[in-house]
């Protein structure tokens, strides 16, 4: 299904922010009583259609609430519609969607990001005071740049996943945008923590988590003792900020002159920088591509018109099954489902799969050895601006390769944040700051003083 042939989407706005709007009043007291959220189209939302930007799920409600989505009300905000995305979030412009593409509100001739560009257009709009959104890739990052917007990227472990529609389990999770670091840091806190329906979050075994969970050391990070917004303080003198030289040199000139000017006023107030070298991002793209793809082919087989998704229609199941894949997938997904099966095939498993997950330990490596040497890492968010509409859909590779800042982090699974550093050419550039695993005090730390 192209763009033009989509199906409208519910949205009343020019920038078509939302497929779905449909405000849920909270009269919950709570540190987020008042603020109005938009949640991610692949965040499930119970009653709410969520639809993961796919002709395949056009119709789907679920029947339940993601544990995000619990916390969010528990919190006391109001959620005001599902924000667009890229199908699934496969792409880093959100013009995947079966909904239409999504307008920058900075330049509505460029694309807002992706693949949680509603999430960020709908918060620099001023849609939406919050928004949530998943990273997979960069796909919280990568939107909060191009949209001079605040999105944090959690430690893989530290924000329960159930509840989101999966692309790659192993990559992904659920981050805040907002126009402050302290609102981003403080809806961190209303969704961070422990949950007994997803093993992989963590929890502090001193305390007696949830079986199978993550186990944090006390030392690395207590569960439940922080208060991220409480970060937000500006105060980084003394810290060590390490510039990985290999993140840096392949980004567009400007950019980079936007990007070592916010360093300077680091530097004015009494931060530290060093150069640290990360040899194997060289392979970062690359090796995550092979990992994501082959996760989204498994993770996506149950959508087969029986269990989930469109209706194949007549015939064998052969058939049924093929027709209703053909019908529901946008282009990119197919691509990606196709590049992962073939990556997963016997005979090739070693050659690819293996070899991404060995490049994956390479990069986590490095990440480990660069934090001997500093106590958080910057680059800029997107080593480009915001291309215009159109531009990357017809090139894959370049698309893919504009994340070239960001997939490492997920490789690694650590935490990271993008903040508003400046302009270029009137567009935002993003500055992202990665910190070690656990260790989102210190990238929102850093965020809040370039805030300043």
């Amino acid at each position: 299904m192209s763009a033009d042939d989509a199906p409208d989407a519910d949205a009343t706005d020019d920038l078509n922010a939302f497929v779905t709007r449909e405000t849920v009043e909270s009269d919950a007291d709570g540190p987020l009583a008042g603020k109005t959220v938009a949640v991610k189209d692949n965040i499930s939302t119970e009653g709410i259609r969520t639809t993961c930007g796919s002709a395949m799920l056009e119709e789907y409600v679920p029947p339940y609430d993601a544990t995000v989505v619990e916390r969010l009300r528990e919190a006391g905000a109001t959620i005001v519609g599902k924000a667009n995305m890229d199908e699934f979030g496969m792409g880093g412009t959100t013009e995947t969607s079966a909904f239409g593409p999504v307008k920058n509100p900075v330049d509505p001739e460029r694309v807002p990001g992706g693949s949680s560009g509603g999430s960020a257009a709908a918060v620099a709009a001023g849609e939406a005071d919050l928004a949530l959104g998943s990273d997979t890739g960069g796909s919280v990052r990568n939107p909060a740049a191009f949209c001079g917007v605040v999105g944090i990227k959690p430690t893989y472990g530290l924000v329960s996943r159930y509840g989101l529609v999966a692309y790659a389990n192993s990559l992904e999770q659920i981050g805040p945008l907002a126009n402050t670091v302290e609102d981003a840091a403080a809806l961190l806190d209303a969704i961070a923590g422990p949950d007994e329906r997803d093993a992989t979050t963590r929890y502090d075994a001193a305390e007696g988590g949830a079986p199978g969970a993550t186990d944090v050391p006390d030392d690395t990070h207590p569960a439940d003792a922080t208060e991220y917004a409480a970060a937000a303080d500006g105060d980084v003198e003394g810290m060590t900020v390490g510039v990985p030289t290999e993140l840096v040199e392949g980004a567009d000139d400007e950019v980079v002159e936007v990007f070592e000017d916010a360093l300077a006023e680091l530097e004015a107030k009494g931060i530290e920088t060093v150069e640290v070298s990360l040899p194997s991002v060289e392979h970062a793209v690359q090796a995550y591509y092979v990992i994501a793809m082959s996760e989204a082919s498994s993770n996506l087989a149950r959508f087969d018109g029986v269990r989930y998704g469109t209706e194949g229609g007549e015939g064998n199941w052969n058939e049924s099954f093929a027709a209703a894949r053909e019908e529901g997938f946008g282009d990119e997904v197919k691509r990606r489902i196709l590049l992962g099966t073939y990556a997963l095939s016997a005979g090739y498993h070693d050659k690819y799969y293996k070899k991404a997950q060995d490049a994956r330990a390479w990069v986590k490596q490095d990440f480990d050895e660069a934090f001997t040497e500093a106590d958080v890492l910057a680059t800029p968010t997107m080593p480009v601006l915001p291309p215009k509409r159109g531009e990357s859909l017809d090139d894959p590779l370049s698309l893919y390769l504009m994340d070239a800042n960001t997939v490492p982090v997920n490789l690694a699974n650590l935490p990271a944040i993008s903040v508003p550093a400046g302009e270029a050419e009137g567009l935002p550039v993003g500055m992202q700051f990665v910190g070690p695993a656990f260790g989102e005090e210190a990238v929102i730390r850093a965020g809040s003083a370039v805030e300043e």
